[in-house]
């Protein structure tokens, strides 16, 4: 493994944003060339464990979100999801793989729509993408709303670390908060003001993605994952973009939940060897 930073950052032409310091690291010694996107609250070690599982097969980069890692902080301007994207966008500079978890696999899937050019495959692992399930059936909005009650209360309090704590039980590896260390809660709380910001897209749509025929442009292959103990509303998604996009294999992996690229990264670099083989 080895770690660097990227150093081009700056401002992407025509956009109201700088992209912020981009710090990355590579995992692997293989011929085929992949980039990898981790989740909400993480960094770019979250992918260590799939990316050594298919060092034989794969050169894997992944890059720290902005405000994760050590990438430069978000300053608060423009959407961080295009300031993601844009990140993400600056390190394919030919044709790769892309390998997204969570937030990250919504980040590989707008890779793919917006630059198929430079995408050769795509494995999203339950991409949180909420707009396309609530497109599909908006009932879901009002579940959605239900269940966030706990974290949404605690982010108008202004408790960080209580909304760290909600975030982590309703997405985590089912290890429990008690058992996080302090030095990691302290993290996810420091950055827990990226969840809300990340909702223009997640939720609204703000790259207007579901407008017209967008999906049909991401003509390679995907690879869709999700975990059968993972919340109902990530397969929702699943089967709202798996009828969006033009060539697409689904995996359902039993025993695991939403952090399976994490708990289970052997099992998922499995499949998506499997997938690459096609």
């Amino acid at each position: 493994m080895g770690a660097g930073p990227y150093r081009g950052s700056g401002r992407p032409s025509g956009s109201a944003f700088l992209i912020p310091h981009i710090h990355s690291r590579t995992f692997g010694q293989g011929p085929r060339k992949v980039l990898g996107i981790h989740c909400t609250l993480a960094h770019s070690g979250a992918l260590k464990g799939v990316g050594q599982a298919l060092a034989d097969e794969a050169t894997m980069l992944a890059f720290d979100l902005p405000s994760h890692g050590r990438s430069g902080e978000w300053d608060g301007t423009g959407d961080v999801h295009d300031v993601s994207t844009q990140m993400a966008r600056a390190l394919l500079d030919e044709p790769m793989d892309l390998v997204g978890h969570s937030f990250g696999a919504t980040v590989a899937l707008r890779l793919a729509i917006e630059v198929p050019e430079l995408v050769r495959s795509v494995t999203l692992f339950e991409p949180v993408y909420f707009a396309a399930a609530m497109a599909d059936d908006p009932t879901r909005w009002e579940v959605y709303q239900n269940h966030n009650v706990p974290f949404a209360k605690a982010l108008e309090a202004g408790d960080m670390m209580e909304a760290a704590r909600a975030f982590n039980t309703g997405w985590g590896d089912g290890s429990g908060w008690d058992a996080t260390p302090m030095e990691l809660r302290q993290y996810m709380a420091d950055r827990i003001h990226f969840v809300p910001a990340s909702g223009p897209f997640l939720f609204g749509d703000s790259a207007k993605l579901l407008q017209g025929d967008a999906f049909s442009r991401a003509r390679m292959p995907v690879l869709l994952m999700r975990g059968d103990q993972s919340d109902e509303m990530t397969g929702a998604i699943n089967v709202s973009l798996a009828r969006r996009l033009p060539d697409v294999r689904e995996v359902v992996m039993e025993g695991v939940g939403h952090m399976a690229p994490i708990t289970h990264s052997s099992r998922v670099a499995t499949h998506i060897s499997e997938f690459w083989a096609r």
